[in-house]
């Protein structure tokens, strides 16, 4: 019987344990999505306890803890911050076989070196002695980073932000890039006219011009496209429900933003019509400047408005949807390809159900300039697990070429995330050492080995070329 999570954690072969000792454990990490905080990395602050780094606004704890029959109180209430982690420490042991627990105690490992098992008899000890080291330098944001060997992070940005946060990091001279991506999910949501409207005033202001029309809106957008540019920034983000490709003309466009801008109601086939045309738009934009775009699909958020109204957005009230995301993204991606305007992209599917949709229709788009230019981007969300990602894997191996696949990407608001990359390149050496071992690949361990290098760190480097943001 082997030791839980021990050197040789998820890797079943001799094969697989050496492709991950041997090529996969050293790489540096590329993290070119997560929703980390810009502020806390350009302050360079010091977490005061355990709960604030790893518990606060980590939504998947928090369904754990509801699940487990957890009073809200000690989740987003006013309990403090030793008895929300006492009670993240009672649910722990009923995580068994959920990704938390693996998530939990390789991250007391890798940030702490505590190899106890987190329980309610464990939980006031690990509790003290993360927080003292909390409190020392090498325990800092930046160092929380750049301990764990990353090179690259891409934080994701509203297109109003002015990035400073950004700004001051580059010039502080921290030797980890973090780039801005520009997510304008904001900027383009008419089924809420009035919220758009307010949006749309704010840029007005940012910018200081008068935005009279659709035009002149475009035109205030792309100035902040712009403005990430000249800030680092390569990349777009964009979380849809799914693709939006309906057909419109300039004049029903026209007539859409006049209602938006004098606060009318417009329709669902209209607010649809509008959102096709900003897509497109972002789209033409990052393909100018060559940048890479991202679409994560599938996600219905805010499904307990009840929770939604007391806890807000974002708190672990989200569920996989089963949208219907074949036709649209396939005549969306179809119109930039004809126009020869479709860029680099990585698409990413929430329901599991969408992963041989996804990986055939990235396959659609290809074009033998850029080897791997079409993305079916790494497991997502609630399927970044083990689960999950073999899914994935294995999909993209069947329809596509897992060899370009540009690897893991952390999705997280947690500075503790990172082992996630750990945990994806476990699982991918394993797969291969299995084929190996039962003959199903060669016995090729220094081409194999390459592969997998390019899978977890290569690809990626030369996929995004942040070498060139100086």
């Amino acid at each position: 019987m082997k030791s839980f999570l021990n050197e040789d954690f998820l890797l079943e072969t001799k094969t697989a344990q050496r492709l991950y000792h041997d090529h996969a454990a050293g790489l540096p990490i590329i993290d070119y999505h997560c929703h980390l905080p810009p502020d806390q990395i350009a302050g360079d602050i010091n977490f005061k306890n355990l709960t604030q780094v790893w518990l606060n606004g980590d939504h998947y704890k928090w369904r754990a803890m509801r699940a487990n029959g957890i009073s809200e109180a000690y989740i987003t209430g006013d309990k403090s911050d030793l008895e929300k982690f006492e009670q993240w420490a009672a649910t722990v042991p009923y995580t068994l076989r959920n990704p938390l627990y693996h998530w939990t105690h390789l991250e007391l490992q890798r940030y702490f070196d505590i190899h106890e098992i987190l329980s309610p008899a464990t939980a006031k000890r690990i509790y003290d002695e993360c927080n003292e080291k909390l409190q020392s330098p090498e325990y800092s944001v930046k160092n929380l980073i750049k301990n764990r060997n990353v090179e690259v992070v891409c934080t994701t940005d509203d297109p109003l932000d002015n990035l400073a946060h950004h700004q001051k990091i580059k010039k502080d001279g921290y030797s980890v890039k973090v780039l801005p991506a520009f997510r304008p999910d904001k900027a383009m949501e008419a089924n809420d006219a009035k919220a758009l409207n307010a949006y749309i005033s704010k840029l007005e202001t940012l910018s200081g011009d008068s935005i009279t029309d659709f035009n002149a809106y475009l035109a205030a957008l792309k100035k902040r496209h712009d403005y990430f540019a000249e800030n680092g920034g390569s990349l777009s983000d964009h979380g849809l429900e799914h693709l939006y490709a309906e057909s419109y003309t300039e004049l029903e466009i026209k007539i859409i933003f006049n209602k938006i801008r004098s606060e009318q109601p417009i329709t669902l086939h209209e607010a649809a019509q509008f959102k096709s045309v900003m897509l497109y738009h972002f789209s033409v934009w990052d393909h100018e400047k060559s940048w890479v775009q991202q679409y994560h699909l599938g996600a219905l958020r805010n499904n307990n408005t009840r929770a939604l109204s007391e806890a807000g957005p974002d708190t672990g009230y989200d569920s996989m949807g089963d949208f219907s995301q074949g036709k649209a993204l396939s005549k969306f991606l179809n119109k930039l390809e004809a126009e020869n305007k479709l860029t680099k992209t990585i698409l990413y599917n929430l329901n599991p159900a969408d992963n041989e949709l996804m990986a055939t229709m990235a396959g659609n788009f290809n074009d033998g300039k850029v080897a791997g230019k079409m993305q079916f981007g790494s497991a997502w969300w609630f399927l970044d697990q083990k689960d999950g990602m073999i899914k994935q894997i294995n999909a993209l191996s069947n329809m596509g070429l897992l060899s370009r696949m540009v690897g893991m990407l952390t999705d997280s608001r947690s500075f503790m995330s990172f082992p996630r990359h750990e945990y994806f390149r476990r699982i991918l050496c394993n797969l291969f050492g299995n084929d190996i071992e039962n003959g199903e690949l060669p016995n090729d361990i220094k081409w194999t080995g390459k592969i997998i290098q390019d899978i977890c760190y290569y690809n990626a480097k030369n996929y995004f070329d942040f070498d060139k943001v100086k």
